[in-house]
């Protein structure tokens, strides 16, 4: 027998945890079959430690009580701007799917999602795994923006080559000057790199995907940079500093935890555009790289996620040497078409995660 339940974190026992982290692992086998399980340490950490602002629901489905066999979350932010937006994520085993679970799923989220406010849905499908976006078509999501996944082997990288972006960044931005911060910005520096944030990330491709030009707080970024210590996520940030104003005109962010030791994600990379077109992107890339390779020996494959639109992060990326591991499609669906959608017992003839 199939049963749906909340998992509330809060009062999960060491069972619970064990069963979502045996799930959890055996959707990233069939999603990178190449990484190794994580522990259920992790699990715990990713769903119990968060900023303050965040609103997180997890519905799971139980076969006889015991093995949970799909789940669906539900993570909203409580911000200044994007207060429609609800993110989404649905999970079902291979055996299991066509069955109307996932619908079953949806059918708890999604009034808990208006509750709050919520009036539009998003989420991602992998492209290795089309009945995901099957589903999430049969229920009227459209798509909205095409990414990928990029990976980089580190024994392919071309070290001759990053000393030559220095180099030649050195010629071409003078008055620049470049540095790392190892954890959070410092606090003479929280507003600047706000701004920066906020400038930078807003020009970043979007597609049709409807979402507001978002904003940076101090607060909001000191409560996210609390949560990763927390989770043990370890954060690297390269940046360029116009000497002549003071301002920080670009950044490069890395992210490392322990329970993956011979992984690191290459997080957001941005410069402000009135100082693009003068190499501070690929110094930026090549610096923090470089650093990676002398101070992260562990390290044997960095991850990042990109915009199939963003063709300059692009243009980088490849010529460092990231090429292709995974494609994604982000859906979107107002709440009101979803819950039509479910309502009208549209999963009984869909095909199933």
């Amino acid at each position: 027998m199939l049963a749906i339940e909340t998992f509330d974190p809060d009062l999960a026992s060491d069972d619970d945890w064990l069963a979502l982290n045996t799930f959890h692992n055996a959707l990233r086998a069939e999603e990178w079959p190449n990484d190794l399980p994580l522990p259920v340490e992790k699990t715990r950490l990713d769903m119990t430690v968060r900023p303050p602002q965040d609103r997180s629901y997890v519905w799971v489905a139980r076969e006889n009580g015991g093995r949970i066999i799909g789940w669906a979350g539900l993570w909203m932010e409580e911000a200044e701007t994007n207060q429609h937006l609800g993110w989404t994520t649905v999970g079902i085993l291979p055996a299991y799917r066509r069955r109307g679970m996932a619908s079953r799923l949806l059918a708890e989220l999604a009034p808990v999602a208006r509750q709050h406010g919520r009036t539009m849905l998003m989420g991602d499908t992998d492209a290795d795994i089309p009945a995901g976006a099957a589903f999430a078509e049969a229920l009227g999501a459209t798509p909205g923006l095409a990414t990928k996944t990029n990976q980089l082997n580190i024994a392919e990288v071309d070290r001759a080559m990053l000393r030559q972006w220095i180099q030649r960044a050195h010629e071409r931005a003078e008055g620049f000057s470049l540095g790392v911060w190892e954890g959070a910005a410092p606090d003479e520096d929280i507003d600047n790199f706000a701004h920066l944030l906020e400038g930078s990330s807003n020009d970043e491709p979007r597609g049709d995907l409807a979402i507001e030009h978002e904003t940076f707080t101090v607060q909001h970024m000191r409560d996210w940079e609390a949560s990763m210590r927390a989770r043990r996520i370890e954060q690297w940030i390269a940046w360029v500093r116009d000497e002549t104003t003071g301002r920080l005109a670009g950044y490069s962010t890395v992210r490392w935890n322990p329970f993956e030791p011979d992984r690191l994600w290459q997080a957001g990379t941005g410069v402000l555009r009135e100082y693009r077109n003068r190499g501070l992107g690929r110094w930026l890339k090549a610096a923090m790289l470089e650093k990676v390779l002398r101070e992260r020996p562990s390290v044997r494959v960095i991850r990042t996620g990109n915009a199939d639109a963003n063709a300059p992060m692009l243009k980088i990326n490849h010529e460092l040497g990231f090429k292709p591991a995974k494609s994604w499609m982000l859906y979107q669906i107002p709440i009101d078409d979803l819950e039509k959608a479910l309502s009208a017992h549209v999963h009984a003839t869909l095909v199933m995660l």
